[in-house]
């Protein structure tokens, strides 16, 4: 086995205590008993005193606020493996996986992230997203164990820590939803492979209670994103798209004018794509006409 002390999970959560005691059982039962981080987005039920008491293993990360994604990058600066994992509190990853994950990384040095296979519920269902992903017209490099992306499951996904950090880890103006494509488009602008692996399953096993505003927020950080990375054409599409969605659509209007108060800090820290990351992100969106997502 390649993956001890190679792999480490990162996990962020917060005021979920039960559903991260269910994740943290199952990361220890794993085989490859990876080190395992998690980053608390200041819980207010007594999740880093339980974790502390029921899994004294676990490295404990207090955020000092609520940092969605952001905290994610905590975790990972935390990590003293050359590979990090991620988990949400409600998944996990299938025993073995995170040792095929070492194995590829260790195989192809211009891997930077892998897009794991995901199982959905008790029935290990399979995630939509597995099959866009394993159909991405982006094709294979020769040098990379899969088909190319540019999007992926945040909870599904393990990372070159060196290539994570490198590339700024996730965006805090984007907070949760759909923040995974700012940070593929970061990867592969510097030169690092992105690519589905369907070998490597994480299990999702949400239990119906979506976190509330999520659909605004993705919209939003979809248009937010090609604000900070696309071409000002793109830009604007995404933009009038939503604005279009916006007469209609309650959560648009929540999402545009999220957009609107963030626009002067995206276009400050605006850096456009490389032009072969543009042209691929432009061959995504014609697969996809809901606008550049993935």
């Amino acid at each position: 086995m390649t993956a001890p002390g190679r792999v480490t999970v990162v996990v962020i959560t917060r005021d979920r205590r039960e559903r991260l005691a269910r994740t943290l059982d199952r990361l220890a039962a794993l085989p490859e008993r990876p080190p395992v981080v998690v980053v608390d987005n200041d819980s207010r039920d007594g999740t880093p005193g339980a974790v502390a008491r029921d899994h004294p293993e676990v490295t404990v990360v207090r955020a000092g606020g609520n940092l969605g994604a952001a905290a994610r990058t905590l975790g990972v600066r935390r990590a003293r493996t050359p590979y990090v994992a991620f988990s949400d509190d409600d998944s996990w990853w299938e025993p073995g996986a995170l040792d095929r994950a070492a194995g590829l990384l260790d195989r192809h040095p211009r891997l930077g992230l892998l897009a794991a296979a995901v199982r959905v519920g008790p029935d290990r269902v399979p995630d939509p997203l597995d099959a866009v992903l394993a159909g991405s017209p982006l094709g294979r490099a020769d040098d990379l164990p899969g088909p190319r992306v540019l999007g992926f499951l945040a909870c599904a996904a393990v990372a070159r820590r060196s290539a994570f950090l490198a590339a700024g880890g996730y965006h805090p103006m984007l907070f949760l939803g759909g923040e995974e494509t700012l940070l593929a488009y970061d990867l592969t602008a510097a030169g690092w492979g992105v690519c589905h692996c369907p070998g490597v399953v994480a299990v999702h096993c949400p239990e119906g209670d979506a976190r509330p505003g999520r659909p605004a927020r993705q919209l939003r950080n979809a248009v937010l994103t090609a604000w900070l990375r696309r071409s000002p054409g793109a830009a604007l599409r995404a933009t009038a798209a939503l604005a279009r969605a916006a007469r209609r659509d309650p959560e648009a209007r929540r999402a545009l004018r999220g957009v609107a108060a963030r626009l002067p800090a995206a276009l400050w820290e605006r850096r456009p794509l490389p032009p072969r990351v543009e042209a691929a992100a432009r061959l995504l969106d014609a697969a996809d006409r809901r606008g550049p997502v993935r």
